[in-house]
């Protein structure tokens, strides 16, 4: 086998594998767990994202109308007391709705199961964190992660074409830069004005850390782009990049991700009284 096809084998395993990761370790993803509720075993997934302006639906199987629950809720980073909702049997499952929120908005909920005298709080060491956002057409989300992923997968080629005989990189410094510039410039800003309403909530307007994590990524190609043409040794910046924009994108998505304050949202209602 070439060096080159073996090269990009490597680097679409190594992306596939850390776009997986980054995905599943993620605060957006469910929350997935097992309890157990007098003499049987209960799975949960317990959602940790919403998009649309539509409630919540939280779901649990039981194995009969015998078990009854109660969702707990209350927004997220506020002295609130909780809401208390009797959930309901359907179809062999108990239903309970969260309310819409508006973008970035959160809540954190917990569920109550009763059968007999027995009780399981779900999950047991602390409430799940939801956040609300709006709907984010295909026709965009489809673009963004391809681009990044692009993105990414050429980096990563670019570090190991230090590997090679007789390197060569400027068409995957070019290709990365161009694709990490689409993905994450252009389409990402105008994802997250559809899902929060702002184009950009990283530095120096807030702490996003995938906007910032995107933003450090570019600086370090951008720096490797300017290298590669004035350096007696190209590679050691090139390399440099690579693994800098591997490492940022091994940060789970949305991790300090854009969130509405309640408590300044309850201040300005008051004001406008």
């Amino acid at each position: 086998m070439k060096k080159s096809i073996l090269f990009w084998i490597v680097a679409f395993v190594l992306t596939a594998g850390a776009g997986i990761y980054q995905r599943l370790t993620g605060p957006t993803y469910p929350l997935k767990g097992e309890t157990v509720l007098k003499d049987y075993k209960i799975n949960y997934s317990l959602d940790r994202s919403h998009s649309g302006s539509t409630h919540h639906l939280v779901k649990i199987k039981v194995r009969s109308d015998n078990v009854t629950g109660v969702l707990e809720w209350k927004r997220y980073k506020t002295n609130d007391n909780w809401h208390i909702q009797r959930m309901k049997f359907i179809d062999g499952e108990l239903v309970g709705s969260l309310p819409a929120q508006p973008p970035a908005g959160k809540l954190e909920y917990r569920i109550i199961l009763t059968d007999d005298e027995y009780q399981v709080l779900i999950p047991q060491d602390k409430p799940v964190v939801i956040r609300f956002k709006g709907d984010v057409p295909t026709y965009l989300l489809i673009p963004h992660v391809i681009f990044i992923f692009l993105a990414m997968l050429f980096s990563t080629r670019a570090g190991l074409e230090y590997f090679n005989t007789n390197p060569k990189y400027d068409k995957l410094v070019y290709l990365t830069l161009i694709f990490l510039i689409i993905g994450g410039f252009i389409f990402g800003p105008i994802m997250q004005y559809f899902a929060f309403g702002e184009f950009w909530t990283g530095i120096p307007f807030g702490i996003d850390l995938t906007d910032n994590k995107t933003l450090l990524a570019l600086i370090g190609w951008l720096v490797a782009f300017y290298k590669m043409k004035r350096s007696s040794k190209p590679y050691r910046w090139i390399i440099g990049a690579s693994v800098l924009m591997f490492v940022v994108f091994l940060i789970p998505h949305s991790v300090l991700g854009s969130e509405l304050d309640y408590n300044k949202l309850d201040q300005s209602i008051e004001m406008k009284k």
